[in-house]
């Protein structure tokens, strides 16, 4: 994508994927920087980075199918693979193993033409849900566990405040005239 970047990463120790993230940001802030003479003005991106943890299944490979089927979804390639910086096209052309880490799954039989195939609505839902909120993507039991294990409640719950319901009141239309003669006076009705 021209704007911005999508990664799948599995760290092998508790906050190694923050630093690492927090030096590729810097990095890269640095080299764009670097060629205008306009170091420390500015941001490269909007706001940090987001993740978000994945349940080592099935889902696994929508996430990974989402993210190699980006810019085919953006409609700037019409085939997945086409996309010279997305790590499909690396794959097929010239895998680097200093680039490309090797999966912790086998990939499916026929990935190139998988990844070429629509997700599900579903599928999609979940994985912008899923981005959008830090929420564990997997099965509801698996979720909540991942959730609990992470602290991230906060991420299975809906935004906001919680609503809050009033006593039904069979004379709701009366109650605020009743409450606002109080206040203004009985003469000043």
């Amino acid at each position: 994508m021209p704007n911005h970047y999508h990664l799948v990463l599995r760290p092998l120790v508790d906050g190694e994927m923050s630093r690492f993230m927090a030096w590729v940001g810097g990095t890269h802030t640095m080299r764009y920087h670097s060629p205008y003479h306009t170091g420390g003005t500015g941001h490269v991106y909007q706001q940090r980075y987001k993740s978000f943890p994945i349940q080592d299944d099935a889902h696994f490979f929508v996430v990974c199918r989402y993210v190699e089927r980006n810019a085919l979804r953006a409609g700037l390639v019409e085939r997945a693979e086409d996309w010279r910086w997305g790590s499909l096209w690396h794959w097929l052309h010239a895998p680097d193993p200093n680039l490309l880490s090797r999966w912790p799954k086998s990939r499916l039989p026929r990935w190139t033409e998988r990844v070429n195939q629509c997700l599900g609505d579903e599928e999609l839902a979940a994985c912008r849900l899923s981005a959008q909120r830090g929420k564990p993507l997997g099965d509801e039991g698996c979720v909540e566990s991942i959730a609990r294990r992470l602290h991230l409640e906060s991420t299975m719950r809906p935004r906001g405040r919680k609503r809050v319901r009033f006593p039904e009141n069979p004379d709701k239309e009366a109650c605020p005239l009743r409450i606002r003669s109080k206040w203004i006076g009985p003469n000043l009705k």
